[in-house]
């Protein structure tokens, strides 16, 4: 390992970590002296920059339900592709019935989605993007299936590499449409005039305008 990998490696383990608790549930279990309580929680954590991660936990107490879930999440941990502020291209994420719909948007739309998948766009560091689920609202099935959507991209670069392809042919480009060209009207003239074809020397009218007399 080379020593600007150490240091790249060193920065991200270094980088603030910041965790979000997308839900609490209580579970009862039936036993001969009554109820058993405990309480699982779905914790999404990132550094708001480009790594982020999902875990879940399962404890006696909230406090340490959401330590093991923060526990998981860390083991779980990935690298975002992004383009600017958004997705490298568009993609579904699947998993189980849940269907996440995933789509790149211009700088300054914002994050428009609701639920636990904003939260996991916006520790991710995404700033600009369409999301809409499609499936399932169960929120596990549902931040699952964010997950897979965003470990699912590929970036430019990959994707020239496997191709045999530069960079900038596999980016989409814009295409500008020419306007037609105007005929430029005389001095005097109205444009309408200008646009209108000239009529030919020797085209003749209906009426017989515009021919010679017959010779006697």
């Amino acid at each position: 390992m080379s020593t600007v990998e150490r240091e790249v490696m060193a920065r991200e383990e270094t980088r603030e970590l910041k965790e979000r608790v997308v839900e609490i549930n209580r579970v009862a279990k039936v036993v001969k002296g009554g109820r058993r309580f405990s309480f699982t929680a779905l914790v999404v954590i990132g550094d708001e920059v480009d790594r982020v991660g999902l875990g879940y936990g399962k404890a006696r107490e909230v406090p340490l339900a959401i330590s093991k879930a923060v526990d998981d999440a860390k083991k779980n941990i990935f690298t975002v592709p992004k383009h600017g502020t958004t997705i490298t291209h568009g993609i579904v994420g699947r998993f189980g019935a849940a269907r996440v719909m995933l789509r790149p948007a211009s700088e300054g739309t914002g994050v428009i989605a609701g639920g636990g998948v904003r939260a996991v766009l916006e520790l991710g560091g995404i700033r600009d993007i369409l999301a809409k689920s499609l499936g399932t609202t169960n929120p596990i099935n549902m931040l699952k299936a964010t997950i897979n959507g965003l470990q699912s991209l590929r970036r430019p670069e990959e994707v020239a590499a496997s191709r045999g392809l530069t960079i900038s042919q596999v980016l989409p480009t814009k295409k500008v449409e020419e306007a037609p060209e105007e005929t430029p009207a005389e001095p005097g003239e109205p444009a309408a005039a200008a646009a209108r074809p000239a009529p030919e020397a020797n085209e003749e009218t209906e009426s017989g305008e515009g021919q010679d007399p017959p010779s006697s």
